[in-house]
């Protein structure tokens, strides 16, 4: 009996007997210098072409999928490069669908990139690949502010590593004898260090009145090496520094510009904001402007009344994923998409690997925050991210509790409800009823009846 040769070999399709969910779709394998187009079959002589990255190869790739009849295009999320393309197929009026690449980068039969457009190009038309979130337009533009924001505050924390390593180099121990060298009296005595003042006296008195060092101790702390390329590096670190905290300022304005003109979910004059429950600490590098009455005008609610959310936490998460909770069928999706879900792997009944997906999102981490915040709070949740600390350690327990307050926001985002704590000593009530519960449970499998026992406190 005559086998058949490797050439004969026929690999059935996995596609084949499916329904055709996009008759008119489009596949784009996304590159730096070159995209490749695939349409489907008959529309051109020449169904898959490479276009350049320029504007106008990208608007003669759009005009060559109108000639092809070409109504939706799917493409995948690499890098930045599929941004501009994504917005130019928009305003040619295409159902433009942006795919994670995790998603398809296991799939066979990709070898190169004509391959793997046409290979889009066909999941596409059989409905196969889920379209990646994307938030609403203002979403996105309040997104850019805060993500530029955030990478300013980094860079001046960077500044402010460079001051400390140059007056530890000088030897001057200022941090051991403030608690802050950004603070009002650190910054006073770091300028008059550059503009050339050299008697410790004089620094020592430009303390704040709220310093509890002495003047003796501040001019101890001064005494060091004063070397002429130490100051040069501490004046261009200050110099930074400021820079930074300039435009910090300047993103601010436009922050509080584009907020005040974002939809509003609710009349702040018929219904005012509720009271801050928590002692709400504004950040060293925070915004000037009042951010929780307008997180509260356009969210509707006020997410800072749950437990271990500020204000900052809060505008990331709503940057991030916006205030229409719709794209989440339930919670459920919602923290499974937020990578705060338990992944377990198992392969026949066997459990092989637990844990979450590694999922790199922004209020992820923002909530991981909020949760650590509970440590200390005096409520249902700060009492339940303490028992399950001391029973599964730190890491899983943020991680449960981060999973908890994505629920909360999600039903107060969805359903416009107020979020209401009913106290650590009604958490803790419920939590000894669930565990006499338990035990009698376990009492009546071993035919065994709990008896209390006398003089104790129930």
């Amino acid at each position: 009996m005559n086998r058949p040769s490797k050439k004969q070999k026929h690999k059935p399709d996995p596609t084949e007997g499916l329904p055709v969910l996009n008759l008119h779709a489009a596949g784009i394998d996304v590159g730096n210098r070159d995209h490749y187009v695939a349409v489907p079959p008959g529309r051109d002589p020449r169904p898959v072409q490479k276009f350049g990255s320029f504007t106008a190869d990208l608007h003669r790739m759009a005009k060559w999928l109108e000639a092809c009849g070409i109504e939706t295009v799917v493409m995948q999320a690499t890098g930045v490069y599929w941004v501009a393309l994504f917005q130019v197929l928009q305003d040619y009026g295409f159902h433009v669908q942006v795919v994670n690449a995790r998603h398809t980068k296991t799939l066979p039969g990709r070898k190169t990139d004509v391959q793997e457009c046409q290979w889009l190009q066909k999941l596409h038309t059989f409905g196969l690949l889920n379209p990646s979130f994307r938030p609403a337009e203002d979403t996105r533009v309040l997104r850019s502010y805060l993500r530029q924001r955030e990478t300013l505050v980094t860079s001046a924390s960077i500044c402010v590593q460079h001051m400390q390593k140059v007056l530890t180099e000088m030897n001057v121990q200022l941090a051991n004898v403030i608690s802050d060298i950004t603070g009002v009296t650190g910054m006073a005595i770091l300028r008059a260090m550059v503009e050339g003042e050299r008697n410790l006296q004089k620094l020592a008195e430009l303390k704040h009145k709220q310093i509890h060092a002495s003047g003796e101790e501040i001019v101890q702390s001064l005494e060091g090496n004063w070397r002429d390329e130490l100051i040069f590096v501490l004046r261009q670190s200050l110099d930074l520094y400021d820079f930074h905290l300039a435009k910090i300022g300047e993103c601010d304005q436009q922050i509080e510009t584009h907020m005040k003109v974002m939809e509003s979910k609710v009349d702040a004059s018929a219904h005012p904001m509720p009271k801050s429950r928590q002692g709400q600490k504004r950040r060293k590098h925070g915004p000037r402007f009042d951010v929780r009455q307008e997180l509260y005008r356009c969210a509707g609610v006020d997410l800072t009344q749950i437990d271990g959310l500020d204000v900052q936490t809060v505008q990331t998460v709503i940057s991030e994923v916006g205030v229409d909770m719709s794209h989440w069928p339930t919670e459920s999706h919602f923290a499974s998409w937020l990578g705060l879900c338990p992944d377990n792997r198992t392969s026949g009944g066997k459990v092989l690997k637990r844990g979450t997906r590694r999922v790199v999102n922004r209020a992820a981490t923002a909530l991981r925050i909020g949760a650590w915040n509970l440590i200390r709070s005096q409520s249902a949740l700060g009492a339940k991210f303490r028992r399950l600390r001391s029973r599964l350690g730190a890491p899983k327990a943020i991680t449960a509790m981060a999973h908890q307050l994505a629920r909360l926001v999600y039903r107060m985002l969805k359903f416009g409800r107020e979020y209401v704590d009913k106290g650590m000593e009604s958490y803790e009530a419920k939590y000894r009823l669930h565990q006499m519960k338990w035990l009698q449970k376990q009492a009546a499998a071993l035919n065994l009846q709990l008896i209390p026992a006398t003089g104790v406190p129930q």
